[in-house]
C-alpha cells in the first residue's frame, strides 16, 4: 500500500468517525454522576487521524481532510432532513423515533459543526507550531499539546453555542469540565498509537510497476 492509498484509508476511516459520532451523540449515558454521550466512542479518533496526517503529509493536507470533513457533514444532515420529510408509509410506525434520531435539533448541529471546524483547525494549526518550536522532535508533545488544548476548545464551543441561556453558568461549566476530562483521558491514551501510526505511513513499499509508481505521493 502506497502513501496515496494510505491516506485515503485514514481519510476513510476519519469521515466514518466523524459521522458516526454525530449519530450515535444523541445516546447519553453515565459514569458515576457524570453524563456522557456516546459521541466519546468515535470523535476522539479523528484528533488521532489529524494529527497523524499532519505529521506525515503535512498542514496543507490537514487542513483540506477537516474541510472536506465539513462539507460532507453538511451533506449527510441534508440527506437526512430530506429521508425525514418523506411521507411516512401508512404500516410504518416509526416516523417519530426517526425523526428523534436524525433530525436533530437545528441549534445542537450548529454548536457541532462550528465546534468541530473550529477545535480540528486549531489543532492542525497548534499541532505544526509545536512542531516547530520542537525542531520537529517529541511527537508525543505536539499530539497531546495540540489535542488537549483543541478538546477544551471543542468542549467550550459545543456546550457554550447548544446550551448557552438554558441553564446555570455553574452547569455550563461543569459540563464543559467533566466532558473534556473525559475526552483528554482518552486522548492520552492514543500516544502509542500515533507513533505506530506514523511509522506505518512513513514506511515506503516498492512499487511493483510504473503504473503504480505514478500513483504514489
Amino acid at each position: 500500500m502506497n502513501k496515496q492509498d494510505k491516506l485515503i484509508l485514514l481519510a476513510g476511516i476519519f469521515f466514518t468517525a466523524l459521522f458516526v459520532s454525530n449519530v450515535i451523540s444523541v445516546k447519553l449515558f453515565t459514569i458515576g454522576s457524570a453524563v456522557l454521550t456516546a459521541g466519546l466512542l468515535t470523535y476522539p479518533l479523528t484528533f488521532l487521524i489529524t494529527d497523524s496526517i499532519s505529521e506525515v503529509y503535512g498542514k496543507a493536507t490537514a487542513k483540506r481532510v477537516v474541510i472536506i470533513g465539513l462539507l460532507t457533514n453538511l451533506m449527510m444532515i441534508g440527506f437526512f432532513y430530506m429521508a425525514i420529510s418523506l411521507p411516512a408509509a401508512d404500516f410504518w410506525p416509526m416516523q417519530a423515533e426517526f425523526e428523534m434520531i436524525l433530525g436533530a435539533v437545528p441549534r445542537i448541529v450548529a454548536a457541532s459543526l462550528l465546534a468541530y471546524f473550529v477545535s480540528q483547525l486549531f489543532d492542525v494549526h497548534f499541532f505544526h507550531k509545536l512542531k516547530e518550536m520542537t525542531s520537529g522532535r517529541h511527537l508525543w508533545l505536539r499530539n497531546n499539546g495540540s489535542t488537549f488544548a483543541s478538546q477544551l476548545l471543542d468542549s467550550t464551543i459545543f456546550v457554550v453555542v447548544a446550551f448557552y441561556g438554558t441553564m446555570p453558568v455553574s452547569a455550563l461549566l461543569a459540563m464543559i469540565g467533566v466532558q473534556y476530562l473525559v475526552k483528554i483521558g482518552i486522548a492520552a491514551l492514543d500516544t502509542p498509537f500515533i507513533y505506530m501510526m506514523v511509522k506505518w505511513l512513513r514506511k515506503t513499499d516498492t512499487p511493483k510497476n510504473k503504473e503504480e509508481e505514478s500513483y504514489a505521493v
